[in-house]
C-alpha cells in the first residue's frame, strides 16, 4: 500500500504552473529523494502533500485520505522547511518544550543528544540565532519528532558541510533503529545520493524521473575513444558530460530503458580501434554468445559477431581490449552517479 499517492496533481498561480499533472506513488518505510533545481516545484509539491496549500486540480492521498484540514493525517506528519518560522521571542528550549504538543512520538532524549551534536545554545532567543543555528534547530525537530511521515524541504542548506554530514549520519542511524517514511527535498544531489532508496526528479513542475535509486545509479555509461568514434556512438543518445583529452574524447552517456537498449546497455555497432564492456553485463554477454556464436581470442577472450568483448562468460573490464571499436565501461563511480542524477534535473522529459 502506498503512503502517498497523487493523480494528475496540478497547482497554478495565475498563469504560472508550479506543479504540472503529477502522478506518483510512494511506498512507506523508505527514504525518498525529491530532487531538482531551485524553482523546479519541490516546495510547492511538498506543501500540497502536507495539506498546506490547495491543489488546482487532481487528487492527493496520504495515509489513504486527503491531507487538507484532516487532523488524522496531519498529526502523523512533520514538515520542516528551509525558512521554518518560530515565535521570535521564544528561546531554543521553548521550541523543544512545546514540540511534544505537536508530535506524539517526540523523543526528548534524542533531541538532547542532537542539541549537543550541533552545539545549539538552548537559552538563546530565536531572533538571535544565526542561519546555521536556525537550520540546526529545524533538523533536530524533524529528526526527534519521529513522525511516521517526515518531510525535509532543504532546511539543512544553512548548515556547513560538516554539520550537513552530521545530519545525514544521524538520519541514517535513527532510520535504522526507528523506520519511518522520509522525503528529502534538495539540489545537493552528490551529498544525499547514498541516503536515498527512491528518487523523484522534478523540473518545471513535471516529473522527469520516478525510479529506485539503485536502478538510477546504474543508468550511465562512460565511453572513451577517438572523437569521431565517440560522436558516432553517442548519436541519438543523451550525453551528460564531455571531456576531451588530447586525441581522446570521454563522455558520460545516459542509458534509457525501453528505448532500444537491452537491459539498459546499448547494442553497439563497431566504430574505431578498441571497445570493451565492464562488469555487470553478463546477461548481454551470454545472450550474444548464444545467439551469434563466438571466436576465441588471446587470454581467454571472445569476440561475438556483435563484437562484445568477453572473457569467461562475462564482458571484460575496460583495461582489456578487443579488435572492435570504442572502449565502454559501466561506471558505478560516485562522479558518474551524481552526474546521472544531476543532469536529469536539467533535461526535458524523454520519450518512451
Amino acid at each position: 500500500m502506498s503512503i502517498i499517492a497523487t493523480t494528475n496533481l496540478t497547482k497554478r498561480y495565475g498563469s504560472v504552473v508550479a506543479v504540472d499533472d503529477v502522478s506518483l506513488s510512494l511506498e512507506p518505510g523508505k527514504i525518498h529523494g525529491l530532487l531538482g533545481r531551485n524553482g523546479a516545484g519541490k516546495t510547492t509539491l511538498m506543501q500540497l502533500l502536507t495539506g498546506q496549500d490547495f491543489a488546482s486540480s487532481g487528487t492527493i492521498s496520504v495515509f489513504g485520505e486527503s491531507p487538507v484540514e484532516n487532523n488524522r493525517v496531519l498529526q502523523q506528519l512533520c514538515f520542516i522547511k528551509e525558512s521554518q518560522k518560530y515565535p521570535e521571542d521564544f528561546r531554543v528550549k521553548h521550541v523543544f518544550q512545546n514540540a511534544p504538543l505537536f508530535f506524539a512520538g517526540w523523543d526528548a532524549a534524542f533531541a538532547d543528544s542532537l542539541v549537543a551534536d550541533f552545539r545549539l545554545p538552548l537559552g538563546r532567543r530565536i531572533k538571535k540565532l544565526s542561519r546555521g543555528q536556525l537550520s540546526a534547530l529545524g533538523v533536530i525537530v524533524g529528526l526527534a519528532s519521529r513522525a511516521p511521515l517526515t518531510f525535509f524541504d532543504e532546511p539543512y542548506l544553512g548548515l556547513d558541510a560538516v554539520a550537513r554530514q552530521l545530519f545525514y549520519d544521524r538520519l541514517l542511524e535513527d532510520f535504522a533503529e526507528h523506520p519511518r517514511t522520509v522525503i528529502l527535498s534538495t539540489h545537493l544531489i552528490d551529498e544525499v545520493q547514498n541516503l536515498l532508496e527512491h528518487v523523484i526528479v522534478i523540473d518545471q513542475g513535471r516529473i522527469l524521473v520516478d525510479s529506485d535509486a539503485d536502478e538510477l545509479r546504474g543508468s550511465a555509461t562512460t565511453v572513451a575513444g577517438t572523437a569521431r568514434a565517440v560522436d558516432e556512438f553517442t548519436t541519438g543518445r543523451t550525453v551528460l558530460s564531455r571531456q576531451a583529452l588530447v586525441a581522446v574524447l570521454r563522455v558520460l552517456v545516459l542509458l534509457l530503458r525501453g528505448s532500444g537498449d537491452r537491459h539498459g546497455v546499448p547494442a553497439l555497432a563497431c566504430h574505431g580501434p578498441d571497445r570493451a564492456l565492464d562488469r555487470g553485463d553478463a546477461p548481454i554477454a551470454r545472450r550474444c554468445h548464444a545467439d551469434h556464436g563466438h571466436q576465441r581470442l588471446a587470454r581467454g577472450r571472445y569476440l561475438v559477431r556483435r563484437r562484445w568483448c568477453l572473457r569467461g562468460g562475462r564482458l571484460v573490464a575496460g583495461d582489456h581490449r578487443c579488435r572492435c571499436g570504442l572502449r565502454v565501461s559501466r561506471t558505478p563511480s560516485r562522479h558518474a552517479r551524481q552526474l546521472t542524477l544531476a543532469a536529469r534535473a536539467t533535461l526535458p522529459a524523454q520519450p518512451g
